[in-house]
C-alpha cells in the first residue's frame, strides 16, 4: 500500500510538470498575437500622451481650429503695413515777401507803432516766415522782423535739393539790412583763422559770402572776389543754380583785364533774383540787365 502511494504520488508529479511546461510555451504565443509588431518603445523617441489636432493652452498662441487662418480686423484697412510711420514730404518751395513800393518800412513789431529797423524798395524782397494779421514776420539785420502785408506780394521760388545750400541761404537772410562797408574786416584769413576786430554788422561783398559759407557749409571762402573766382568749379551761364556764387566786373573795374576785371560777388536764389550787398545794404534784389553785362564767371561750391 506504501509503494503504491508512492508511484501514485511521482505519477502526480509528472502531470503537473507537464502542464507546467505546456502553460509556458502557451503563454508567449498568445502574448505575442495581442502585441503590434515593430520596434519596441526602447528604440523609439518618447512623445507626450496627447492628441496633435489640440492646441496648447497658452495665452502666447491663438486658439483656432486647425488649417484655418484668422479674421481680418475690421478696421485694417488692405495692404496697410502696420506701426509704419507716415514720412511728411520735405518742403519744396521758398516763400519770400516782395516790396511793391519804394522806402517800405520794416518794423520791430506788426504795427505802425512799433519802430523802423530799415527799409526796402519795390522789388527787393524779405523771406517770409508766417503771417500775424495784416503783417507778415520776416528776418532782418540778424532779428525779427514784420513788414505790412498790404504793401508786399508773396513771392515763391524752388528750393536746392541741397540741405548745405539752403543753410548757407538761411545764414544770408539773416543778414539783410546790415550796410555795405568797402573793405570791411573779414570773418576769417581764407583757411578758418578768426580774424580780430570783425564786426558782424559791417559787410561788403566778399565778406557776406565767406561769412555764409563758413557757418552755413563749413566751407573756407578767399578773402576777396579776385581770389574767390579762382576756387570752387566752373559753371555755365547757362546752367547757373540755386546756391551758385555769380562774378561780375563794375564801372570802375570794366576796362581792366583778367582777373583784374573781377569786382562784385552775388549768391544765385533762383529766378534771376540774387542775395548780396552793393553800394547800400545787403538785400535781395533782382539782376538787372546792367549788371548782366558786367557778367564774368560762375563758380559751384557745394
Amino acid at each position: 500500500m506504501k509503494k503504491l502511494s508512492l508511484e501514485f504520488i511521482s505519477i502526480l508529479i509528472a502531470v503537473a510538470l507537464l502542464i507546467a511546461s505546456t502553460a509556458a510555451l502557451l503563454i508567449p504565443t498568445l502574448t505575442k498575437k495581442d502585441t503590434p509588431s515593430g520596434p519596441s518603445l526602447e528604440d523609439t523617441e518618447q512623445f507626450p500622451d496627447e492628441n496633435p489636432d489640440e492646441v496648447p493652452d497658452n495665452d502666447d498662441t491663438e486658439t483656432r481650429p486647425p488649417n484655418q487662418t484668422p479674421e481680418e480686423p475690421e478696421d485694417m484697412p488692405e495692404d496697410t503695413p502696420g506701426d509704419v510711420p507716415v514720412e511728411e514730404p520735405l518742403p519744396s518751395t521758398a516763400f519770400y515777401a516782395q516790396a511793391t513800393t519804394d522806402g517800405l518800412n520794416i518794423r520791430s513789431g506788426p504795427g505802425t507803432a512799433y519802430s523802423s529797423v530799415g527799409s526796402i524798395n519795390s522789388g527787393d524782397m524779405v523771406v517770409l516766415l508766417e503771417k500775424s494779421g495784416s503783417w507778415y514776420r520776416t528776418q532782418y539785420k540778424n532779428k525779427t522782423a514784420y513788414i505790412s502785408a498790404s504793401y508786399v506780394k508773396p513771392y515763391e521760388m524752388p528750393l536746392s535739393e541741397s540741405e548745405r545750400i539752403e543753410r548757407v541761404i538761411d545764414e544770408g537772410l539773416k543778414l539783410l539790412g546790415f550796410p555795405y562797408v568797402y573793405g570791411a574786416i573779414r570773418y576769417h584769413d581764407g583757411s578758418g583763422k578768426k580774424l580780430s576786430n570783425f564786426d558782424p554788422t559791417k559787410y561788403d561783398c566778399s565778406s557776406l559770402m565767406q561769412y555764409i559759407f563758413y557757418h552755413g557749409a563749413g566751407i573756407n571762402l578767399n578773402m576777396t572776389t579776385r581770389t574767390q573766382i579762382k576756387q570752387g568749379t566752373y559753371v555755365a551761364k547757362a546752367d547757373i543754380r540755386r546756391g551758385d556764387l555769380i562774378f561780375f566786373t563794375n564801372s570802375s573795374r570794366y576796362h581792366y583785364t583778367g582777373i583784374e576785371r573781377v569786382g562784385h560777388v552775388a549768391l544765385y536764389l533762383g529766378n534771376n533774383y540774387i542775395l548780396h550787398t552793393a553800394s547800400d545794404y545787403a538785400v535781395i534784389e533782382e539782376i538787372s540787365a546792367q549788371r548782366w553785362k558786367y557778367y564774368i564767371e560762375t563758380r559751384r561750391f557745394i
